[in-house]
C-alpha cells in the first residue's frame, strides 16, 4: 500500500474528537461567497461546444454533465427538509484493489451520487515526479506513492466513468504532508493557491507527462468542475479558504470534529466539516472517516489480529447507521461520511460502509426523503435555500427535534 501516508490522516488522535462546532454562523447574504454552480471560469467567457478538446487533450467540455437531480427548489416554512447523505472518498485512486469500481457499481445499484476527491499526483507518473514542487518540501517528495502507470490507467478509466455517472470530481489536492515544518497545517494561502494550480495541472495534463494519446479523455472541463475539496490530515483550512474563495469555490470539507447540526459558510465557503457521530459500546463520539474508526479500534495498525475484525465490522457499520438515524429522526441535518480506497484491517471498513449505504438506501426505498447526493449538488440545494429558513434549521442543536414537529416549525 505504498500510496498511503501513515501519519494520522485525520488530524486528530484516538479518542473524543474535538468539539468544534457551527454555531454562530449569523443571517447569510449575497456577500457570503459565490453560489453559482460553475467554479472558476472567468465571466463573459464564450462557452464551449460539447466534445471539444482542452488544452493538450486530456480533458474535453462534454455538454452538461449526465445523471444529475432536478434542479432543487427552496424550502417553505414548515416543510420538512430532506435527509442528505455525502459519502466521500478522499484520493481516490485505484491500485488494483477493485474498490473504486466496487462503489461505483453500489452506488449506481442505489441511485446514489458521491464525491471523489482526486489526488492530483495520482496522475502524474514516479517518472516526472521533479514537475511537482510542494510549498515547504523538496521538489518531487511526495507523503503518499507515486501510481505505478496501470494504476494511473486504472484510475483515469474510474474518475471518467465516475464523472459520466453523475458523481462530483473534487479534490485532495497532492503530496500528502501532515507533519514537521512541511505540513500541510502551515502552508500560506499562497501555497495554497500554487497546490491547488499543480493539482488541476496534473488533471488537465496527464497526456502531456505520461505521453498517452490512445486513451479518452477525461469528460469534463476541471477548471469549471473543481468547486471543493478536503486536506490532507484535516489540516490548514483557514489559509486554504481565502485560496478557495479567489477561485470561486463552493465548499470545503475540511474541517475535523463537526456537529450534526445545518452547516453555515466560512471566510464566504460552505463549511462541510467530518462530523461527530455516536461509537457504540464506547463513552465518545468518533470522526465519521473510515480512518477515526481504526485509530480508536487498533491504535493506528492498519493489520492488526483478525480475531477483531468481525466486532470491529460491525461497530463500525453501527457508528454509521446511528450517526445517520440521530440526524434522519430529529434535525435532518446533512450527514457526510469520508473514506478511503484501503483494506485496512482487512477490508472490514469497506464493508462497513457498504452496509451503512444499504441501510440508508433501503430508508429511501421506503418513501423517506432521503437523498444521497455529492458536497456538489448538496451545496446545489443549499443555495437555493430562502438564508431565513436554514437560519431556523440551525436552531436545532444535535438531536433535536421540533419541538411541535415540522409543520409547526
Amino acid at each position: 500500500m505504498r500510496h498511503i501516508s501513515r501519519r494520522g490522516a485525520i488530524g486528530l488522535g484516538a479518542g473524543a474528537a474535538a468539539a468544534v462546532g457551527l454555531a454562530g454562523c449569523g443571517t447569510l447574504t449575497s456577500s457570503d461567497g459565490p453560489t453559482h454552480a460553475g467554479g472558476s471560469a472567468t465571466k463573459g467567457s464564450p462557452t464551449p461546444r460539447p466534445d471539444r478538446p482542452l488544452g493538450d487533450g486530456s480533458t474535453a467540455f462534454t455538454g452538461k454533465q449526465p445523471h444529475q437531480p432536478a434542479e432543487p427548489e427552496p424550502l417553505e416554512p414548515g416543510q420538512t427538509p430532506p435527509q442528505f447523505v455525502v459519502f466521500s472518498w478522499d484520493g481516490a485512486g485505484e491500485v488494483g484493489n477493485g474498490l473504486f469500481p466496487r462503489f461505483l457499481d453500489l452506488a449506481r445499484d442505489h441511485g446514489a451520487h458521491m464525491t471523489f476527491f482526486l489526488s492530483g499526483l495520482y496522475l502524474l507518473p514516479e517518472s516526472k515526479k521533479r514537475l511537482y514542487d510542494p510549498p515547504n518540501n523538496p521538489r518531487g517528495a511526495s507523503d503518499i506513492g507515486y501510481l505505478t502507470d496501470a494504476h494511473i490507467k486504472d484510475t483515469l478509466k474510474n474518475v471518467r466513468r465516475a464523472w459520466l455517472e453523475g458523481h462530483e470530481i473534487g479534490t485532495h489536492f497532492n503530496g500528502h504532508f501532515c507533519a514537521g515544518s512541511g505540513s500541510v497545517g502551515n502552508w500560506t494561502p499562497q501555497q495554497w493557491r500554487s497546490e491547488i494550480d499543480q493539482a488541476k495541472s496534473f488533471v488537465k495534463e496527464w497526456r502531456t507527462t505520461t505521453g498517452w494519446t490512445d486513451l479518452p479523455a477525461l469528460p469534463f472541463d476541471y477548471d469549471k468542475e473543481l468547486v471543493g475539496g478536503r486536506t490532507p490530515c484535516l489540516l490548514g483550512q483557514d489559509n486554504l479558504l481565502p485560496a478557495a474563495r479567489e477561485l470561486g469555490w463552493r465548499y470545503d470539507a475540511s474541517a475535523p470534529g463537526g456537529l450534526q447540526i445545518w452547516p453555515c459558510k466560512k471566510q464566504g465557503i460552505w463549511d462541510l466539516p467530518l462530523q461527530q457521530i455516536p461509537f457504540p459500546g464506547r463513552s465518545f463520539e468518533v470522526l465519521s472517516m473510515d480512518y477515526n474508526m481504526l485509530a480508536n479500534q487498533s491504535v493506528n495498525s492498519t493489520n492488526a489480529p483478525s480475531h477483531n475484525y468481525p466486532g470491529w465490522r460491525e461497530q463500525a457499520a453501527r457508528a454509521y447507521i446511528s450517526g445517520f438515524k440521530r440526524a434522519y429522526e430529529t434535525n435532518r441535518a446533512p450527514f457526510f461520511v469520508g473514506n478511503h480506497f484501503e483494506q485496512w484491517n482487512g477490508g472490514i471498513y469497506m464493508d462497513a460502509v457498504e452496509e451503512a449505504l444499504k441501510h440508508i438506501a433501503r430508508e429511501k426505498e421506503k418513501g423517506g426523503d432521503v437523498r444521497l447526493v455529492s458536497f456538489r449538488q448538496f451545496v446545489d440545494w443549499l443555495d437555493v435555500q430562502k438564508p431565513e429558513v436554514l437560519d431556523q434549521l440551525r436552531t436545532l442543536e444535535v438531536g433535536q427535534a421540533p419541538a411541535e414537529g415540522w409543520k409547526r416549525f
